[in-house]
């Protein structure tokens, strides 16, 4: 693969990845059922541009597995999440978009072999970027650490 080509192979699935914590997002305040919310970002959002940010084109195959894989998974994902959190913790006390991003990144170590696990945790720490400040970042890349170690051996 040239190093454009991977390049933006890499650009994609960072996109896919942002884009499903927000199609997680909205599944878990709106309902929508998951076919329509994949629907609507397909046509909407992938690659758009909305009120003046452009989004880059995502990895729609790595989306849709990420956003169907942590919805069909969901009990477990949020198991391995919570069995990870400190004592006295949950994750309903958790933000949103935090759930999402732990959701996510821990569907990805999961189930995703072929990507490796400190391209999943770098991959979810700039995700992080996008929603909060530099210490939400210490607690994401402890979690995903901690649950790559439970579930990739």
């Amino acid at each position: 693969m040239s190093n454009t080509k991977s390049q933006s192979r890499v650009q994609a699935r960072a996109a896919a990845r942002l884009a499903a914590v927000q199609a997680l997002y909205q599944h878990e305040m709106e309902g929508t059922p998951v076919p329509q919310l994949l629907n609507e970002f397909h046509q909407h959002r992938l690659g758009a541009t909305i009120e003046g940010a452009e989004y880059h084109d995502a990895d729609v195959l790595f989306f849709d597995d990420l956003v169907k894989g942590v919805t069909a998974r969901r009990e477990e994902v949020d198991a391995i999440v919570a069995s990870k959190l400190a004592a006295g913790w949950s994750l309903d006390r958790l933000d949103k978009p935090m759930r999402q991003i732990l959701r996510a990144g821990t569907y990805e170590l999961l189930a995703r072999a072929d990507v490796p696990v400190g391209v999943v945790i770098n991959e979810y720490l700039d995700v992080t970027d996008a929603f909060y400040d530099r210490r939400e970042k210490g607690f994401v890349n402890g979690l995903l650490d901690a649950v790559a170690k439970a579930v990739r051996v």
